[in-house]
């Protein structure tokens, strides 16, 4: 599929739960009433994050969609809270396991004190962002990929596989053959991009060579089963397509009729909560989208579309992700108290995002028309 039209079909989709999130995030956190004091600044948050992310889905593509959307979300709320201040400021305090929402405490006295820091301490602090967003945006001009591939693409067809397996009607309209080619464009990868950006960044930052090499080595043992887990996940993939299991699946599916769309977002939601990751779920579950949409006279687009953004309220229920929430808070052993404070809101949202879908494919097409 062409990655221009399920960008594009992904910024019809998720700009408006990121209007909700930042509403979403307080209440649950602190309470409808907390929200209350702070819905203006919560607004300019989700609505200046939200513009963006549909302008550059829509006419540019999937490169750089958050990195520009959350650089312009701070600005505008920083900007905004210079005008603006909530009529009672409190603080509040909730943990998984802890006070239901609404509970909060007041702080009584003057906030400590925030160092002063230089415009050149800040200016280093944004220095890597910067570069990274400069670079992935070059990266992601055709011409340039385009050039990037010219350099240097390896393709292969893999041997006792390509052209021997084949799908069948009704699953396609006549017997084709599966193809079993793999391309390595290693130069044109994005996360080549961010290697390169990280390089400069750390050039610029003064890293030594040897600071370097220790520094991704460490990376390197921290994400190792993370890596691993990924790379199973992308086989196994592989693996559900061309076994067929896929083209089972896809028709299974394809019979709740009407509702399919509601089903087929829940799906990728499902497919993230098992894997810990979009692009595995994309892989696992993204052909079956296609089947059962082509059966059922929908868009595959719109269907692989909504894989991957009912995929995302999946995220924050995934293992990995919850592993790093209590490892980056210090919060060991309380696993399991985060998995059951953030289901219900990862099913309600997920739940949403497939009535959206929904209304998309039956009630609101112009929604699903293209920007080319």
């Amino acid at each position: 599929m062409d990655i221009r039209q399920l960008s594009a079909m992904v910024g019809r989709q998720l700009p408006f739960f990121s209007v909700i999130i930042p509403f979403w995030l307080v209440w649950a956190y602190s309470g409808f009433r907390k929200m209350t004091e702070v819905w203006p600044a919560l607004a300019v948050a989700g609505v200046s994050f939200a513009v963006p992310q549909w302008l550059i889905s829509n006419f540019h593509g999937p490169w750089l969609v958050d990195v520009v959307s959350a650089l312009a979300s701070m600005a505008a709320l920083i900007l905004f809270l210079l005008a603006w201040k909530p009529g009672r400021a409190s603080a509040t305090t909730r943990e998984p396991g802890g006070p239901e929402p609404g509970a909060a405490f007041e702080t009584a006295g003057r906030p400590a004190a925030v160092p002063r820091l230089r415009a050149g301490e800040v200016a280093r602090a944004w220095l890597p962002w910067l570069v990274l967003s400069i670079v992935v945006f070059v990266w992601g001009i055709p011409r340039v990929k385009a050039f990037l591939d010219g350099l240097s693409v390896v393709r292969f067809a893999i041997p006792g596989l390509d052209g021997l397996v084949f799908r069948m009607p009704p699953v396609v309209a006549k017997q084709t053959a599966e193809a079993a080619v793999y391309t390595f464009n290693w130069l044109s990868f994005t996360g080549t991009g961010i290697l390169v950006a990280a390089l400069i960044s750390a050039i610029l930052m003064g890293f030594s060579p040897r600071r370097l090499i220790r520094a991704y080595g460490r990376t390197l043992v921290k994400v190792r089963y993370s890596l691993l887990t990924v790379a199973a996940m992308l086989a196994l993939g592989y693996v559900t397509r061309y076994s067929g299991l896929d083209a089972t699946l896809g028709l299974a599916f394809a019979r709740s009729g009407l509702f399919y769309p509601f089903f087929g977002t829940m799906l990728g939601w499902l497919g993230v909560a098992l894997t810990g990751s979009d692009t595995s779920s994309n892989v696992l579950f993204g052909s079956l989208q296609k089947i059962s949409a082509d059966q059922l006279g929908l868009s595959p687009v719109l269907m692989a579309s909504a894989n991957s953004s009912g995929g995302v309220m999946g995220k924050m229920i995934d293992a990995q992700s919850i592993v790093v929430a209590s490892t980056a808070t210090k919060w060991y052993g309380h696993e399991g108290d985060i998995l059951r404070f953030v289901f219900f809101h990862s099913l309600l949202l997920a739940a949403l995002v497939g009535g959206l879908v929904l209304l998309q494919a039956h009630v609101f097409p112009f929604t699903r028309l293209v920007v080319r």
